[in-house]
């Protein structure tokens, strides 16, 4: 099979709907094993797909089987079922798997059948499910056998189809097919056992749907535009008008024909075009065609399938309309010989690439005949002058008789104030064949340049000048001047400055003289390689005012006004000498010659410098300052040395270096201890300050230890009660009697306020808090009764706990109610009067109904003789 997908093929892969056919890269088909083919001729589906765009086309390969001898010698008689008419044998049942009987007795498995393919013809009424085809193995004899089908059309989209009855392998279709939508199906046969084991070896069935005329050909576009030349011949091409039918275009279904239903206007003739019924192509058959008297046609083309029969394809329409072109028949001409024109030009001293129109006030226009706009009426104008023609160039009018414009570039007035040209108009056609005109028309046209006022200009702008840096204020460096290219104009030029970064210069408004306001630095910021630029406008007076830009460049030249500085300002060296040298240079804000190479040395004074140091020449830039002698104390010393450079006159500096010495380990650094020492401090200085600050260490604990004690004594002084004791958002424990007596060793009176009595003097006769020690006369309490009522304890705390939320005087926190003070005088004896008897003559239960409270009480005399 051959593809092309116009990009060479590449990453195109194909495959075919069966597993007994492969095509390879080359397209070359080819039989995946060996196989045995039944029928006369087999239909594959050949897909070629593009895995980049996704795209993907068929086709459709027919294979015709040759007849094969038998084993015998001897051909089959008769004539072999085509693959249609296999599937419509009587029994209307396929027997893919079929087991041969071999003459020994046993039973060898054939190999399995290439079904022929199923046609199933498109767009049917039904009644559905429409049966297709019955298939069974021979095996259902002897076992229960269940078929199915898979593959698209069956479980997979579009789902459900196709479907066959399990038991009986009958296979159906359930609804109308569309070829136009899918042309064929590749499914597969099942057939396994009740457990699901399979059975026999799944079969390919290969459904092909066969087209029916059900779809009209439709024209790519509805309407089509051509055009053609007057006076073509006959048999000149026009146009070519395309249909395409969905349909198979294989059959006459999808083979379309073209013909010309109707021609307006029927002029000269009513047939001046045909076309081609197979491809589409129309083409003139009369000569006569002219633009002056017909220029378009109205072709209505119909297109029909079925080969063109209308009495039973399918038809449409489509419209073309064909232009009739103009041909160079007419010479194009000037309506008048001279033209004299005024204007006015800007690009005396233009922009690059500037043109600058210069309309013509007389009529210089073109009479013509063809059609405007063809390339037959187009003209071209092609200036010809005695004096720079090629500053001028035309316009292409648009319309007949439109006024043609000139354009100039870089005109100038003072030098040519008037210009002759000879303009030449010819078509971009030549004239038709036959035509015994000529093809051009000239006229003469004077132009006249009108002066305007130009800017002025340096002549040498970026000028750049050379002076030594550190020139005194007031000198003339040079003159910078601008011309005026306005020769007839008497206007004058004035100065003035635009850009001076450093306002070092200043210039003369008149004639432009430049002299300097500061003394010039060449180390400035505003220097960038060794150059200083400034900007100067120039201005005449004309009308409007023009104006022009210079700039000015000064390289300055160097001079030794800058000594040297000493590098680096600090350094480190052991107290004792050893390889640890200071490696020091120097840095100038000169340049060559003014800079190294540099002399270093110390001065004489005071002594004891060139005494304790010394210094060594590495080479022009770089010298070793170092120990003289063979121990020096830790600390900072300033090194004093003189610098000179290489200028002419030399300039020196006497830099200070600060040089910390400091003890050095075995590898020559500063350690610790000796760093500090380094830093100005001898051993009494640190001991000092290590005393100082154990002093301060020993002031910080003793105030700790101090807070600790004070907030210890704090917690001992109890105000009310032993913390544990207290009552306060703690848990109040019940069931302990305590120590009797000795538990009630606590100062009863700070429960009360000694200070002042008076809250409780003033208070009314009534209710009153029983945890408070009476002042004043004391009431007299009622005699108990001898048996006590469980309520009378009750009714007791119920009044002390009423009395003490009605005192104003209460602390606002929750305080300890004491109800053991019965007072002076009571009428109750002594407690401890009291003798138990164990005669039983007292009941005790009653301390049962007293509560948890007084369980311990009555379990030592509520118990009887067994307590």
């Amino acid at each position: 099979v051959k593809f092309n997908n116009c990009a060479s093929n590449k990453g195109v892969l194909y495959e075919t709907n069966s597993l007994d056919f492969k095509v390879r890269a080359d397209g070359t088909l080819y039989a995946a094993h060996h196989l045995q083919v039944p029928s006369k001729q087999l239909i594959l589906v050949v897909t070629a797909w593009d895995p980049q765009t996704l795209g993907r086309w068929e086709a459709m390969v027919r294979f015709l089987v040759a007849e094969k001898s038998q084993h015998n010698g001897h051909k089959p008689k008769g004539r072999k079922a085509l693959p249609g008419e296999l599937v419509q044998q009587q029994s209307d049942t396929l027997l893919p798997w079929r087991q041969h009987q071999s003459a020994n007795g046993l039973r060898r498995q054939k190999r399995d059948w290439v079904i022929p393919p199923i046609n199933v013809p498109e767009n049917s009424r039904g009644p559905f499910p429409q049966q297709l085809v019955r298939i069974r193995s021979d095996k259902d004899k002897e076992i229960h056998i269940r078929y199915s089908i898979t593959g698209v059309g069956a479980d997979q989209p579009p789902m459900e189809v196709f479907n066959i009855d399990p038991v009986s392998g009958r296979m159906y279709v359930t609804r109308p097919m569309d070829r136009e939508e899918r042309a064929s199906y590749h499914l597969r046969a099942h057939a396994v056992d009740m457990n699901g084991n399979k059975v026999e070896n799944p079969i390919d069935l290969y459904i092909y749907v066969i087209d029916m005329n059900d779809n009209r050909p439709e024209f790519i576009n509805q309407v089509y535009n051509g055009s053609v030349d007057e006076g073509s011949k006959p048999g000149t091409y026009v146009m070519t008008v395309t249909a395409n039918d969905a349909d198979d275009g294989t059959t006459a279904n999808g083979m379309v024909r073209y013909r010309i239903v109707t021609q307006t206007p029927q002029s000269p003739s009513q047939n001046m075009f045909t076309i081609n019924s197979e491809t589409g192509d129309i083409v003139t058959v009369a000569a006569g065609l002219d633009r002056e008297k017909v220029q378009q046609y109205i072709v209505i083309v119909q297109a029909t399938d079925m080969e063109g029969n209308l009495n039973y394809g399918l038809s449409n329409t489509a419209t073309a309309i064909i232009t009739v072109t103009d041909v160079n028949d007419n010479p194009p001409e000037f309506t008048t010989s001279t033209v004299k024109a005024t204007g006015w030009c800007r690009a005396e001293q233009p922009q690059k690439g500037v043109r600058t129109s210069v309309l013509i006030t007389q009529d210089l226009t073109r009479s013509l005949m063809g059609q405007a706009g063809s390339r037959n009426w187009g003209g071209m104008g092609l200036p010809t002058t005695t004096c720079t023609h090629s500053h001028f160039s035309f316009s292409q009018p648009k319309g007949p008789r439109e006024k043609i414009r000139c354009f100039a570039a870089a005109v100038d007035y003072e030098m040519n104030r008037a210009f002759m040209l000879t303009v030449m108009v010819s078509n971009q056609a030549p004239l038709a064949s036959g035509i015994q005109m000529s093809f051009q028309s000239t006229a003469g046209v004077t132009i006249s340049v009108t002066d305007v006022n130009e800017a002025p200009y340096f002549p040498t702008n970026h000028k750049l000048i050379r002076l030594e840096e550190g020139v005194p204020t007031g000198t003339v460096l040079t003159t910078f001047s601008a011309v005026d290219p306005d020769r007839f104009m008497q206007q004058a030029v004035r100065y003035s400055k635009l850009s001076d970064p450093a306002n070092w210069l200043n210039i003369n408004a008149t004639n432009g003289q430049i002299t300097t306001a500061a003394v010039l630095d060449r180390e400035s910021d505003y220097i960038k390689n060794n150059v200083y630029e400034a900007t100067f406008l120039a201005a005449d007076n004309g009308i409007p005012p023009a104006s022009g830009t210079g700039t000015l460049q000064i390289y300055l030249i160097d001079i030794n006004d800058n000594a040297p500085e000493l590098l680096p300002k600090e350094a480190q060296i052991c107290e004792k000498p050893n390889l640890n040298v200071i490696n020091i240079t120097a840095a100038d804000a000169d340049i060559d010659p003014n800079v190294g190479p540099f002399v270093f040395e110390l001065p004489s004074v005071p002594s004891a410098v060139r005494k304790n140091w010394t210094i060594t020449r590495l080479n022009g830039d770089y010298a070793q300052l170092s120990l003289r002698i063979m121990y020096l104390e830790a600390g900072v010393y300033d090194v004093p040395i003189i610098v000179t450079d290489s200028g002419n006159p030399p300039l020196y500096n006497t830099s200070v270096i600060k040089v910390k010495v400091c003890p050095c380990d075995e590898n020559g650094d500063c350690t610790t201890i000796g760093a500090v020492a380094a830093a100005g401090l001898g051993t009494g200085a640190i001991i000092a300050i290590l005393i100082c600050i154990i002093i301060l260490l020993t002031m910080v604990l003793l105030f700790v230890v101090w807070m600790k004690r004070r907030e210890k004594e704090r917690h001992t002084k109890q105000l009310l009660i032993d913390p544990e004791d207290d009552v306060r958002d703690n848990i109040l424990k019940y069931d302990e009697e305590g120590g009797g007596e000795e538990d009630q060793d606590y100062d009863l009176s700070q429960l009360q306020q000694p200070e002042t009595m008076d809250h409780v003097l003033n208070k009314t006769p009534g209710v009153r808090r029983v945890d408070e020690r009476p002042i004043g006369a004391e009431p007299q309490y009622p005699i108990r009764p001898v048996i006590p009522h469980p309520g009378d304890i009750g009714d007791f705390i119920n009044e002390g706990l009423r009395a003490a939320d009605n005192d104003p005087t209460a602390p606002p926190y929750d305080s300890l109610l004491v109800f053991d003070y019965e007072g002076s005088g009571s009428t109750a004896g002594s407690v401890s009067s009291l003798n138990s008897s164990s005669s039983g003559d007292q009941d005790y239960d009653y301390l049962n109904d007293w509560g948890p409270r007084f369980k311990k009480l009555a379990d030592m005399y509520g118990g009887g003789e067994e307590d």
